[in-house]
């Protein structure tokens, strides 16, 4: 089960933080600094996978940023693996090219794709067409609903 997913840039900006457990936000805190750290002391040919105290780390760089994500220890890392690039795989469909830029400014969108892969933390859909989707009909209600907003405020 999934604890914890970051998305972070290569100078250790957070970009994104969704936490699948309660965890006192001093610990939360202390737990990214740790992370971060380690991550981006590691060289790029070296493996994906960490132990940090009493769970696994998997993570996995896509252009500038590191999308990081905290596990059990009987979970499997290459389906963590896949569930990350399955992530980035719908911020590119959404987005065209993903960038960093495009997580900085469309967070909410990034959470929303985030919360249609993943329940709890656990895989929630695995058809990225499904997804896609859910994703274009809240679009097309937030677009109805601010449509809505502006003739009602006209009149």
């Amino acid at each position: 089960m999934i604890n914890y997913i970051f998305l972070f840039s290569r100078h250790g900006k957070c970009r994104l933080q969704h936490w699948y457990h309660a965890v006192p936000s001093k610990d939360k805190k202390r737990i990214y600094r740790d992370l971060v750290s380690l991550i981006l002391a590691r060289k790029s040919r070296m493996c994906h996978f960490l132990e940090h105290k009493d769970s696994k780390v998997v993570y996995k760089r896509y252009a500038s940023l590191f999308f990081c994500v905290g596990v059990d220890n009987e979970d499997n890392e290459l389906i963590v693996l896949e569930i990350i690039h399955r992530f980035v795989d719908l911020l590119d469909k959404y987005f065209g090219s993903v960038c960093e830029l495009d997580v900085i400014f469309n967070y909410e969108k990034a959470y929303y794709i985030l919360d249609e892969l993943l329940l709890g933390g656990d895989i929630q859909e695995t058809s990225k067409k499904t997804i896609l989707k859910a994703i274009a009909t809240q679009d097309k209600e937030e677009e109805e609903e601010l449509g809505g907003k502006s003739k009602s405020g006209n009149n």
